[in-house]
């Protein structure tokens, strides 16, 4: 049976994701960022809480994970060996390579350093889903924090290089205001253009706009086309290298 995923709002924009697998009824919180609704859509879906794994250590990821571990103590802990000092205490240090697993199912462990540096994916490979925490976002990306410009594409990098049908999962509802700035950097982008509206019909109705796929950032995120003849001629930066094209997006997003 494959992994069941469920998505629904935390706090004011962060996402909260259950993964569940249904031959053993393991269900994991992929980060934990508000207690109430996580706790609400376990008991909406009538799962039990058997992991926690987190991407990072940010309190909006980490902060529910005490109130979490107080209604289900035997909730095994998983997060990057190389965070484990800002960690909540782990049950389980993984690190790049390493598998996760869920009941009878797994996700490999990628570390995506970038916006922190002890950043996690999990990469369930057998439901085409990626899990990326506050890396990748839909029509944009996390805010170098700790990294490097170049160490941060190169993470992109990698998680554009998975299968196109992959359905990503973000921490953030963060697509429509990404949008109005993907715009600024390729207005002459067709399915960009399409994109945006769709999501502002989205939002419109409250609905959601995750999760996305690695395909469709491939077509309209601009983190992911640094290396676009298009997108380069539209900042005026043909033939640059890729990472300087990276870094000259993520900071004019800063100040965006």
């Amino acid at each position: 049976m494959a992994i069941e995923f469920h998505q629904f709002q935390c706090l004011s924009d962060n996402f909260g994701v259950l993964a569940h697998d249904s031959g053993s009824g393991a269900t994991a919180s992929l980060d934990a960022p508000e207690a109430g609704p996580i706790l609400a859509a376990l008991a909406e879906k009538g799962w039990t809480l058997t992991d926690i794994w987190l991407t990072h250590h940010h309190f909006d990821h980490i902060g529910a994970v005490e109130e979490l571990k107080a209604h289900f103590p035997e909730a095994k802990i998983v997060g990057a060996r190389k965070d484990a000092h800002r960690l909540p205490p782990l049950d389980q240090a993984v690190s790049e390579g390493d598998l996760a697993r869920l009941g009878q199912g797994d996700a490999q462990v990628f570390e995506t350093p970038g916006h922190t540096l002890g950043h996690l994916a999990y990469y369930f490979e057998a439901e085409n889903v990626v899990v990326v925490g506050d890396t990748l976002f839909s029509l944009g990306c996390g805010r170098v924090m700790e990294g490097t410009m170049p160490m941060m594409h190169e993470t992109l990098m990698r998680l554009a290089n998975l299968p196109g049908e992959t359905l990503v999962y973000c921490g953030h509802e963060y697509t429509q205001a990404n949008a109005r700035f993907a715009l600024t950097v390729e207005p002459e982008n067709p399915l960009l253009v399409e994109r945006a509206a769709e999501v502002d019909g989205l939002r419109a109705k409250g609905a959601f706009t995750l999760p996305t796929s690695i395909a469709l950032e491939l077509e309209t995120n601009p983190f992911l086309r640094a290396a676009n003849p298009d997108l380069q001629k539209s900042l005026g930066m043909e033939l640059a290298d890729p990472v300087e094209v990276f870094t000259v997006l993520r900071e004019r997003k800063n100040n965006f």
